[in-house]
């Protein structure tokens, strides 16, 4: 989510910083087979050029002969195959132990922090840093959960959110200026603007940015469009999946800082689905991408309720999210719970229960 249309009185919260970075690979030789060679059982020995005579054959008796029958197989006892549960997560925006508690709570990963569900299959959103104390600490984790579900058949997947566009451009570009279509912009000021964290910016490494970078922007899942942002502005970038997703990693490559600038100004804009024409909004999208229903972040819930009014605001208790809100003729999931105004961090099971 990105300062635009408001973001609510913001919430102080104890910054935490813990190190789920990807832990490395070190490769070490040990004695595994040690010490003398394997001597095969004993056999009696037999003279050179020995040849069997009928004498040396087993008698058998015809009558006691029984015709062999192929065994029934016996249930396998190991995991089922075929693909697990669909799980999605909301705008995460830095907050690591919400994150932790919200995927243990789902027996997502168990009380190590370890991935723990076998085959099921999570998708993030997009928006893992800014506003929040850790948004590298969430990076490392959801990279290093990739890594363990895929080695137990499952996965773990992420989409490109509009703040992922905002620290690569303040990290590539800095104070280069960009025409923002309202004068002169930078990418350094609009990433502090909208809940930049100088501790991100100083542990950010390459292989964040090589990560975030290749994240696609649109998947389609078993009926399920994933978008991070409640936008039509997806149209802009090609008619099919895979179209988008090529022309915004190309367009990235390019590493031209106007491009880049006006393809973040792009995925920063919302409410598409929320008032009238919503539904139709949200069907452009179906019919050209595929699915049956849309599933997105960005837009708090609270904001998409209009129960959260401008940033002045006084109070400070947060707001009341218990889940997703399903909108829009009910063909769109909005799945951020305003995590950052002290709402809820989602973590939800697809498709949802009628």
């Amino acid at each position: 989510m990105t300062q635009g249309a408001g973001q609510g009185p913001e919430v102080e919260r104890t910054a935490t910083l813990r190190d789920f970075r990807v832990p490395a690979y070190v490769h070490e030789t040990g004695p595994y087979a040690q010490g003398a060679d394997v001597v095969p059982p004993h056999e009696e020995a037999l003279p050179e050029g020995y040849v069997p005579a009928e004498r040396d054959l087993p008698v058998v008796d015809p009558s006691t002969v029984q015709e062999l029958v192929d065994p029934v197989p016996a249930p396998a006892d190991g995991p089922a195959t075929g693909p697990g549960p669909l799980y999605v997560v909301g705008d995460v925006h830095g907050y690591l132990d919400e994150l932790v508690a919200a995927l243990q709570e789902q027996n997502l990963i168990d009380a190590s922090g370890q991935w723990c569900a076998g085959t099921a299959r999570l998708w993030f959103l997009g928006d893992f840093t800014d506003r929040g104390p850790d948004g590298i600490g969430v990076i490392d984790l959801v990279m290093r959960l990739s890594a363990e579900a895929a080695a137990a058949g499952g996965y773990c997947k992420a989409l490109m959110g509009n703040h992922e566009l905002l620290l690569l451009g303040a990290k590539r570009f800095g104070d280069t200026p960009v025409n923002s279509g309202a004068g002169t912009a930078t990418f350094q000021a609009a990433w502090l603007l909208n809940g930049g964290q100088k501790t991100d910016m100083d542990r950010l490494q390459d292989h964040h940015l090589q990560w975030m970078a290749r994240l696609d922007a649109v998947e389609e899942v078993e009926g399920h469009l994933l978008v991070h942002s409640d936008t039509t502005a997806y149209l802009d970038y090609g008619r099919s999946i895979e179209e988008v997703n090529d022309t915004i990693h190309e367009t990235l490559t390019r590493n031209d800082a106007d491009e880049v600038w006006d393809l973040f100004r792009k995925f920063t804009k919302r409410f598409s689905f929320r008032d009238e024409g919503g539904a139709e909004a949200v069907r452009s999208l179906l019919d050209t991408y595929g699915g049956t229903r849309i599933v997105h972040g960005h837009s708090p819930i609270p904001y998409l309720l209009g129960e959260v009014g401008s940033e002045d605001g006084d109070d400070d208790s947060g707001p009341s999210v218990e889940g997703p809100h399903v909108y829009a003729d009910g063909l769109a999931i909005a799945m951020d719970g305003g995590v950052t105004m002290a709402g809820k961090l989602l973590v939800q099971q697809l498709p949802l229960a009628d």
